[in-house]
């Protein structure tokens, strides 16, 4: 009866709490229509500028996919010096130049001499440059060899297929993701803004001198979130598969079992925290740094964490959101591969164990 009541508390602070509303329901909307929308690693309407040094039928055609294409947003330049100038006033990305012998050549031997400039401040642009350059070259031959009925030769013709995302599309990639930077918002920085502002209001220690136990305390702050946080994942769910239309592969009932155990590991952790920090701002400081950044960096949310430094892998292995951001991506992507899952799986319940008796030994029942 006393765990009910103090449930009951719980959730009746949660209604009259508007942040608490927004961080569990609110926030996971914003952020998914800002990465969902507003954040690609896809490069589409790449500027390009375009010189012909002696122009052809062979040279205009191969230049008419790059009008056609997605990708590219192609500009013509007299000249190379032209050429040149614009890319150095950051006014192009790249700058292809065909050569004054590209017909003759290409007629002669099949190949022709295209030289490719590319500004190489971004490197993960530059390098998706060079591949869509190359993939449009491919491309024309195949076409010019249909539409004149000859085998244009090609010293090597790669045929490629892309596994779990053939659309190469990148929200298909963030929006799992995100889903646990969503939990993990939602789980240990709500938890530990919560707590400690019982301690700022002076409400804890109300709680404290009561009969209730330990255990009650915290089970009364852990439910009710927990319920919370499952909220806003399936709130997350819903959008990411019939508004961003990211294709569920896995079952259900295992995504709903690796967020649940997430969310136990989040809401271990920001209990702890709160034992750490007993203001809001101390707490919401901590949260970020020791949850919502390595959440963000750290998880291959974004970044490989294969390309990283063998020091920075190491660290990511205490990352609770590395496992969970690989069990979202490939229910959604690949499937049940129980390969994969099960260390993962296996990985946050280890942590929720480690975390739920270190929170158990650092909660006494006292004011200090």
């Amino acid at each position: 009866m006393r765990i009910r009541g103090l449930i009951r508390k719980e959730f009746l602070q949660i209604i009259r709490d508007p942040s608490s509303i927004s961080i569990a329901f609110i926030l996971p909307v914003i952020l998914l229509l800002i990465f969902g929308y507003g954040v690609s690693l896809d490069a589409k309407h790449i500027k390009i500028g375009i010189v012909q040094q002696q122009p052809s039928l062979e040279s205009q055609d191969f230049i008419s996919h790059f009008h056609q294409s997605d990708y590219f947003s192609p500009q013509t330049f007299q000249n190379l010096v032209q050429g040149k100038q614009a890319m150095q006033n950051g006014k192009i990305k790249a700058l292809l130049i065909l050569k004054s012998n590209f017909a003759a050549d290409f007629h002669r031997s099949g190949a022709a001499p295209i030289q490719l400039l590319v500004n190489g401040v971004d490197s993960n642009t530059a390098n998706l440059i060079n591949g869509y350059v190359q993939g449009n070259w491919q491309t024309w031959l195949n076409a010019y060899g249909t539409a004149q009925g000859v085998k244009v030769n090609q010293p090597v013709e790669a045929l490629t297929r892309i596994w779990f995302n053939a659309q190469v599309n990148s929200r298909y990639f963030l929006v799992p993701g995100l889903i646990a930077i969503i939990m993990t918002l939602i789980g240990a920085l709500l938890t530990s803004l919560v707590v400690a502002r019982e301690w700022e209001r002076g409400t804890m220690e109300a709680l404290l001198i009561t009969p209730i136990s330990i255990h009650e305390l915290l089970l009364s702050k852990v439910i009710p979130y927990f319920i919370l946080g499952m909220g806003g994942m399936l709130l997350s769910l819903v959008m990411a598969l019939y508004l961003f239309e990211v294709p569920l592969r896995g079952s259900l009932w295992i995504l709903l079992l690796s967020s649940a155990l997430f969310l136990w590991v989040a809401l271990s952790m920001g209990i702890l925290i709160s034992t750490v920090g007993k203001t809001q701002f101390v707490a919401g400081q901590i949260a970020i740094i020791v949850t919502f950044l390595p959440a963000f960096l750290l998880s291959g949310f974004i970044f490989d964490i294969g390309s990283t430094p063998l020091f920075i892998q190491a660290v990511t292995h205490i990352v609770p959101a590395r496992y969970f951001v690989a069990l979202l991506q490939t229910e959604f992507l690949a499937g049940d591969i129980l390969w994969v899952l099960l260390p993962n799986l296996l990985a946050l319940f280890v942590m929720g164990i480690i975390l739920t008796l270190i929170v158990l030994k650092k909660s006494h029942k006292r004011l200090d």
